[in-house]
């Protein structure tokens, strides 16, 4: 049986009321990952596509041999795909429902509800200057509404549009406090349902991101050549959230997943800008002590907080600067856990993909255009504002993205051809140091100890005058560790920011005199060993997260009988990686820690001190040692040799391949796929993509708010594409030899099809008609 992790970084894209048809994905990204905890304990709850995906995972580890858990563990989101995020993040964790966050969408995503109280029309004559506007779009026979809405929904349309266009004038119609009293009713609502169990493993995080935009700014310091310091202002500002370090079932405090929804989705001239005044407000009025707020505010607005003046800084929608955060999802990437072999996609859902194609139409036109004119013509001073704070940072494309993951991607692969290539000298040398007879030995903790501080000698003597680049690069790699947990412990995110603090650990390395890093016979010095004994956690890490790969690689070759020995192999390694893990956290190292990281510049050395006290990595690493040694004993032999030959050989591999990954530690050693969830991908049951599908593109995107009707279409239609899309992407993790045939695909969409439709008739009410049309579309839905 061949273990696989299907592994969901899950970027959320901006989109006003086609929040709605995100929730649809989302909530079938979350069924699939129900479907997947359902499979890993062996019981299925037959709900709805939930049973379906787990007959489909059945399907996968009889017909093929491969068992995969699917994981969604990284989601970052911008607007309403932030809200999204979130929602999605609480229930992932805690195994609560989605279902109030339907509610949410579908009952009171209506610009009737979202109105503030001061803006709504209190008689037939407010702003009665505006009655020609409002007749322009609704009244006039062929107008806006009857071309563009359809038969069922313009009453409604009609009804709403009015109030919309007789509330207030400059100024946004839509009520800050409303919305985040309507979210944190939601999350409150999802925190009621009954808890399940969490859809991830234990030792797996789940990180979180969302944008938002700082309207006014903040000064960002910038480390020049001449002059030596300028200052920037920065509007971007990713609020991150992570299981890292923590436990229980919720990913954060609900003022704070209600701070990033609020913020986040602050869409400029239809809800007013969020300040945290306003949410103070409202939990006043809830009556809720926000326990943790200083600290939060501390985390996310430093710069504001450190002058006083987070409580007034104005925060509008994420997607203005940033409505494809993707550079957030692959920042996350580092330091996971990789139990399986893993199959790592990102999955970015875009609403409006046909905008993008009718931009570069309309792109080409301009261009082809400006190359025949004979004048030079600029663009207009209206047309370059409008554009710039519009169009232009909104519509950028993801291409540098998609670029970085490629990069990444390709350095994995090399890394894959590296080791595999090394693995034979490897092995020779490994053995030739300890003899044939070592794999029959039993180990023990000393035994372990001593090993691997033997090979480790050995690796660096047969480098040679390479060990010294290699050592340099470590110590690098450490002191930019330390200085990234002083910078967390400051809540200083940036990481170009803080020379002194670079400086000043740098000297304190010199005055160690740690800036000689090879010995007189080769390999490290004394004091190198010291210090990288005190505080090398990476590469403790890194060489654990190998000797998980090398394991999952076994299993595929091993005998069913010794399956059991091997998964004990496997707990056991992450028991040993969380130990180290553990020591990452700020909450781990204790308040004397935190109070010399604070003068961290002006006292290096006793931080660097109290850091390795605080970490204690040899007290780590003997407990490691007890339970490697343990676990290797009661391997088979194959397999017990194997596994020494890759834990004593590490020191060799690190040495290959660290100065390739410069440093970097690729804890997934797998390349990335990047797959998109759109309706232009999803046309099994009708093609024509967004234009044939959703309702809510009317009025720039805003039209799901004004009809109930078109919020039950929108949703309906993300819960089949997001089905559809989700099949295509488990099985698509199979060997293509193995992949099932057209037919058989077909059939595992048309059931899960039918099931949704069934599920949300009762629900959809406003919809019948189109509940109908699908059941047919099903039926006649054929392979292309």
């Amino acid at each position: 049986m061949r273990q696989k992790e299907l592994r969901l970084a899950l970027i959320c894209y901006g989109g006003v009321s086609l929040a709605i048809y995100m929730h649809g994905i989302t909530k079938e990204i979350w069924k699939l990952a129900q479907a997947s905890r359902d499979f890993h304990d062996g019981e299925k709850i037959d709900q709805c596509s939930r049973g379906i995906y787990f007959d489909i995972l059945r399907w996968m580890e009889l017909e093929t041999g491969i068992k995969l858990r699917v994981l969604p563990d990284i989601i970052a989101g911008a607007s309403a795909g932030g809200i999204n995020g979130i929602f999605l993040s609480q229930a992932i964790l805690s195994g609560q429902s989605l279902d109030p966050l339907t509610d949410l969408w579908l009952e009171t995503a209506d610009v009737d509800k979202l109105l503030d109280p001061d803006a709504r029309p209190l008689s037939r004559f407010s702003k009665f200057w505006a009655e020609p506007i409002a007749w322009m779009a609704l009244g006039r026979k062929g107008g806006a509404v009857e071309q563009t809405v359809s038969k069922e929904a313009r009453d409604e349309v009609k009804m709403k549009l009015s109030r919309f266009v007789r509330a207030r004038w400059f100024a946004p119609p839509f009520g800050g406090k409303v919305f985040s009293g309507l979210i944190w009713d939601a999350l409150a609502a999802v925190r009621a349902t009954e808890r399940g169990p969490r859809l991830l493993p234990t030792e797996q995080p789940l990180d979180l991101y969302v944008t938002v935009t700082d309207f006014v700014g903040h000064p960002e310091k910038l480390q020049l050549h001449s002059p030596a310091e300028a200052m920037e202002m920065e509007h971007r500002i990713t609020i991150g959230f992570s299981t890292r370090g923590k436990k229980g079932a919720e990913i954060a405090d609900p003022a704070e997943l209600t701070f990033a929804a609020r913020a986040t989705a602050s869409f400029p001239g239809a809800f007013p800008p969020f300040t945290v005044q306003e949410l103070d407000g409202l939990l006043e009025e809830r009556q809720y002590v926000w326990s943790n707020r200083k600290t939060f505010l501390k985390r996310i607005l430093p710069n504001q907080f450190r002058a006083g003046s987070a409580e007034d800084t104005v925060l509008i929608d994420g997607s203005v600067l940033a409505n494809a955060p993707f550079a957030q999802a692959i920042e996350a990437l580092k330091n996971r856990p990789a139990k399986r072999e893993v199959d790592r996609r990102f999955v970015y859902i875009d609403p409006r993909p046909d905008l993008d194609v009718a931009k570069n139409d309309k792109a080409l036109e301009r261009l082809q255009a400006a190359q025949e004119s004979k004048e030079d013509a600029l663009p207009g001073f209206f047309s370059t504002i409008f554009g710039a704070i519009s169009n232009i940072p909104r519509e950028q494309p993801i291409r540098d993205n998609l670029n970085t993951i490629a990069g990444r991607s390709n350095r994995i692969t090399q890394m894959r051809l590296i080791t595999d290539n090394l693995r034979g000298e490897v092995e020779r040398n490994v053995e030739s140091l300890f003899g044939r007879t070592l794999f029959l030995d039993r180990p023990t903790a000393i035994r372990v100890q001593t090993w691997r501080r033997k090979s480790r000698d050995k690796a660096a003597k047969l480098a040679g005058f390479s060990y010294s680049a290699y050592g340099h690069l470590k110590l690098a790699t450490v002191i930019e560790d330390i200085a990234t947990t002083v910078r967390r412990v400051k809540g200083d995110v940036i990481a170009h920011n803080q020379p002194e603090l670079r400086n000043a650990l740098w000297a304190e390395i010199r005055h160690r005199g740690l800036d000689k890093m090879g010995g007189k016979n080769g390999g490290p010095t004394k004091l190198a060993i010291e210090f990288f004994r005190a505080h090398d956690l990476g590469y403790r890490i890194r060489r654990l997260r190998f000797l998980a790969r090398r394991l999952a690689e076994d299993l595929d070759s091993a005998a069913p009988a010794d399956y059991e020995a091997i998964e004990a192999m496997h707990d056991v390694i992450y028991d040993c990686l969380s130990l180290y893990i553990e020591r990452e956290t700020i909450e781990y190292l204790g308040d004397d820690f935190l109070s010399l990281a604070e003068h961290a510049e002006t006292q290096p050395g006793a931080m660097l001190d109290q850091l390795a006290q605080a970490r204690d990595l040899a007290s780590a690493d003997s407990i490691v040692d007890s339970k490697l040694a343990e676990a290797l004993a009661s391997l088979p032999k194959v397999e017990k040799r194997s596994m020494l030959l890759a834990f004593l050989g590490f020191p060799f591999y690190d040495i290959a391949t660290l100065p390739l990954l410069q440093g970097e530690g690729l804890d997934e050693f797998d390349p990335i796929k990047v797959d998109r969830i759109s309706p232009e991908d999803a046309k099994t049951i009708r093609k024509g993509g967004v234009a044939a599908t959703l309702k809510g593109i009317e009025f720039n995107n805003f039209g799901a708010f004004f009809s109930r009707s078109y919020r039950e279409n929108d949703y309906l239609w993300g819960r089949l594409h997001g089905a559809e899309r989700m099949i295509d992407i488990m099985l698509s993790t199979l060997p293509e030899p193995k992949r099932p045939d057209p037919e058989t695909t077909l059939g595992f969409k048309k059931i899960i099809f039918r099931k949704i439709v069934d599920e949300e008739e009762e629900r959809l009410t406003r919809i019948l008609p189109l509940i109908a049309s699908l059941r047919k579309e099903i039926e006649r839905a054929k392979v292309d």
